[in-house]
């Protein structure tokens, strides 16, 4: 969604890549439904636009949008899918792998040269971002730094593990650890980047692909569902002269928002039929005025390899919410306004506006042509 602007339910990259055979539920009465297991080269990428607009392109950390080819399944073979074939001049890291074999040198992951054994791979990974910032200094540079971190194994330094250790409250040690350890080779990053005298002349963006594994107090569930714990995710923006100091929006935006927002932040066009889902939150992000956009749409038709999530799409409509199931074609509506946790199902009391939300939604899903769930013969 971000390098294409393109919805993963017109994708039909509507579950993990590279795609590990779906495993359904005992006593489930649905299958998910097929998807596409990579980003396919046929796609024009964000960086392939900015590589065109002269613009130098590094790609670092966890890519995951690749397929290995391998006795269990057919597609691409893996190599030709990686960054370096989707519009950038540099790849460190980026390759099939959802996670890596390790955090400490050596990670065993390609296109990652060996260094110091025991090297922290946020630390080594903020060391080849430094690094093409000081090679590209002299020229416009589009930079996605994707972190492997936070993400199993759930390693960390042991000095950051023993501090969390002596909090009190905290379940987690290893975990929250592991945030420290990624915030502090981001900070790393943008200290740098401050250093080239280049802090005003970059828009920085700080966001995540879904929820948390584990608990998300006060949101409902977690990584894999489609209520908020699993959807609701950070979006932080630096970009100094054009966005006011600590603002803050309570607009509903999506990934696919990123596409033309970073193309119109360069002064770059799409071409005519060219395809964005998203749109540009350049005017908003000015103040200028509110985003043209009704509704923000979610379709997940695929189980999670925790294989506990109910198949189903959402759609975000000011401050109400509707999610669809398909399991049993219920519906629950929440205002999340007045209800951030999920508590209160209004579908039964809203009836029409739910009918409505539900009719929007069936609309855009058939529109994208995304592939449902089938029905198993029990």
């Amino acid at each position: 969604a971000i390098m294409t602007g393109v919805s993963p339910a017109r994708l039909h990259i509507t579950n993990h890549a590279p795609g590990n055979p779906e495993h359904i539920p005992e006593n489930s009465n649905l299958k998910g439904a097929e998807w596409t297991t990579h980003l396919g080269l046929q796609y024009k990428t964000l960086a392939e636009y900015l590589q065109e607009a002269g613009y130098a392109t590094g790609f670092i950390g966890k890519w995951h949008l690749s397929h290995t080819r391998d006795k269990d399944s057919e597609g691409p073979l893996e190599p030709r899918l990686r960054p370096e074939f989707q519009g950038f001049d540099l790849n460190v890291g980026g390759c099939s792998y959802g996670g890596p074999p390790s955090y400490f040198e050596p990670y065993r992951i390609p296109n990652i040269s060996p260094r110091k054994e025991g090297d922290y791979l946020p630390e080594r990974l903020a060391d080849e971002c430094i690094s093409f910032m000081d090679q590209k200094r002299d020229e416009p540079f589009f930079l996605c730094w994707w972190n492997y971190s936070v993400h199993y194994p759930i390693q960390a330094p042991q000095h950051l593990i023993e501090k969390y250790k002596k909090r009190a409250g905290v379940k987690r040690p290893d975990y929250m650890a592991m945030i420290e350890g990624m915030d502090t080779a981001i900070g790393r990053v943008l200290e740098h980047l401050d250093a080239m005298g280049e802090r005003s002349n970059t828009l920085v963006v700080f966001t995540s692909d879904n929820g948390s594994l584990f608990e998300n107090t006060p949101l409902r569930s977690n990584k894999g569902y489609l209520y908020e714990g699993g959807i609701r995710v950070p979006w932080m923006i630096r970009w100094p002269g054009h966005i006011k100091p600590n603002a803050v929006s309570n607009t509903p935006v999506i990934s696919t928002d990123l596409f033309p927002t970073l193309l119109e932040a360069a002064d770059v066009r799409l071409p005519l039929g060219g395809v964005s889902d998203g749109v540009s939150l350049i005017p908003m992000l000015k103040g200028k005025e509110q985003l043209n956009r009704r509704n923000v749409f979610f379709h997940y038709p695929n189980y999670a390899f925790h294989k506990n999530n109910r198949l189903g799409s959402a759609v975000r409509s000011g401050d109400f919410k509707l999610i669809q199931f398909y399991d049993d074609d219920s519906i629950e509506l929440y205002n999340l306004k007045e209800d951030l946790e999920e508590k209160n199902n209004l579908a039964p009391i809203h009836s029409s506006k739910a009918a409505a939300l539900q009719q929007s939604l069936q609309t855009w899903l058939k529109e994208n042509r995304a592939r449902m769930p089938m029905r198993l013969i029990q």
